[in-house]
């Protein structure tokens, strides 16, 4: 990912937080038929605090898991080349000329988007056994189904359907080595012009405009 030193975002607790908030990741791999990208909500286990007497060296980032179907070749291809990347997409928006107070003044402004990305890197485990998926799939549902008024839970259906369904399914686990981090918001921009178009995106309705207006308030600046 093309990184301009100004964009980069390092904190673990930043980067961390987008994957919980966004849980729907990309798993890229590379098969006997090149690239391939399969999109699935992952479970994210935050690595536990170390001490700063620590060595670095074998750092683990957390784990990231998540299941897919038994006819999905992935997870058989991933036992020869376990080399997996997630990309886990935060809030993004369109960033209009218009809203920057220079344009007006010089026109020497272009369209851009803005937005918030967590690339993590790893290697694949396959986790096929049934203990392993039932944890993991009544997890992810009690989080998925938290804001719902009456959550469904996996003991509302039959116990052979249920078990019938793990069967169709096998658990991958990642590691994760590396976390990078690009938050795009405008840090190059001049002060006038960042501010008048985070505070656009605030005005306007949606979730991510707000979320993505925000931020590039919240975030240092380049220079």
């Amino acid at each position: 990912m093309y990184m301009p030193a100004h964009f980069e975002e390092n904190r673990p607790e930043v980067l961390h937080r987008l994957i919980a908030e966004h849980p729907f990741g990309a798993l890229i791999t590379n098969g006997p038929n090149g690239l391939d990208a399969n999109h699935l909500p992952f479970e994210f286990e935050v690595p536990p605090a170390k001490d700063k007497s620590d060595a670095a060296a074998g750092e683990t980032h957390g784990i990231l898991r998540a299941h897919v179907a038994r006819a999905n070749p992935v997870w058989q291809e991933a036992e020869a080349n376990p080399e997996a990347l997630v990309i886990f997409q935060g809030p993004s928006a369109y960033i209009s000329p218009n809203w920057y107070p220079g344009k007006h003044e010089t026109h020497r402004q272009v369209p851009t988007y803005n937005y918030m990305v967590v690339h993590a890197h790893g290697r694949i485990v396959v986790r096929d056994d049934e203990s392993f998926l039932r944890g993991l799939v009544a997890r992810l549902t009690r989080k998925m189904e938290a804001g719902e008024p009456v959550p469904w839970k996996m003991g509302d259906a039959p116990a052979d359907f249920i078990a019938q369904m793990l069967g169709a399914i096998v658990g991958i686990e990642i590691e994760v080595t590396r976390l990078v981090g690009k938050w795009k918001l405008g840090q190059n921009k001049a002060a006038a012009d960042r501010r008048g178009a985070a505070e656009t995106l605030l005005a306007r309705p949606g979730d991510e405009q707000q979320a993505v207006g925000q931020a590039m308030l919240d975030a240092p600046p380049a220079f």
